[in-house]
């Protein structure tokens, strides 16, 4: 199954579900009857919006309401590294919803993201508040590469790649360098290989533009006595540009 199939009606009853639980007033037949009669012949980006439109539909206006209800259905958080994408794919079209107004509060956007992580991924709901309040973002962002959790350890690199697969460009990475800088720092000797593998594709990405700005990154880390966990990022980093030659 394409994974855009799994977006169908069967998804919007699982989702109704379990937003009813926890907020009775929710209209649950008629948030499933408006994604079965729009998704069948859409494409994965065009059903994404599809849900995000019927969490609008049917849910309060109240943004920080919904975000509430919202967290009340997370479940428990993945114990591994493992399980992002094979057991919280339901949780996509919440983060969709998330991608659409998170600005119109930062911290409350910012709190729910940290906990959605945990579940899924924040790395596509993130992108929007990167671009539209960089400077309150990444700081947030600087704490979380210091996060216990390995989850938001790894969307604190993965979030601001410029070239994040399914994302548009983003270009924080130099707007707020030092910042930038400072959260691949903190990772560069991360024992994950979640992590890690996040980090060498910031460095490859920043390599494919902006190189200068990746040997600035990458010869501070040679000259501090690399670990092996930092080496292997470094190589990672390097692979298109070992390509080349």
């Amino acid at each position: 199954m394409k994974i855009k199939d799994y977006y169908n009606a069967d998804c919007a009853k699982l989702l109704s579900q379990k937003i009813g639980t926890v907020y009775p007033d929710f209209q649950e037949n008629v948030f499933v009857r408006y994604i079965d009669g729009k998704v069948s012949d859409k494409k994965f980006s065009d059903r994404m919006d599809i849900f995000a439109e019927a969490f609008e539909f049917c849910l309060p206006e109240n943004y920080e309401q919904n975000i509430r209800i919202f967290s009340n259905i997370l479940g428990p958080e993945l114990k591994q590294e493992t399980g992002m994408f094979s057991e919280g794919w339901w949780l996509w079209p919440v983060g969709r919803y998330v991608e659409r107004h998170g600005i119109e509060n930062t911290k409350v956007s910012l709190d729910f993201i940290k906990e959605l992580t945990k579940r899924f991924t924040g790395e596509f709901a993130i992108r929007p508040l990167l671009t539209n309040r960089p400077k309150e973002t990444i700081r947030t962002m600087v704490m979380w590469s210091t996060d216990e959790n390995v989850h938001v350890r790894r969307l604190a690199s993965e979030g601001i790649r410029i070239s994040l697969p399914w994302s548009k460009k983003l270009y924080v990475a130099i707007a707020e360098f030092e910042d930038y800088k400072t959260i691949l720092t903190n990772l560069k000797r991360d024992k994950s290989k979640f992590v890690q593998k996040s980090v060498g594709n910031n460095l490859n990405d920043l390599y494919k533009e902006f190189p200068e700005r990746a040997k600035e990154i990458i010869e501070a880390w040679n000259n501090d006595s690399p670990a092996k966990e930092t080496i292997w990022i470094i190589n990672h980093g390097l692979r298109s540009l070992k390509k080349k030659k």
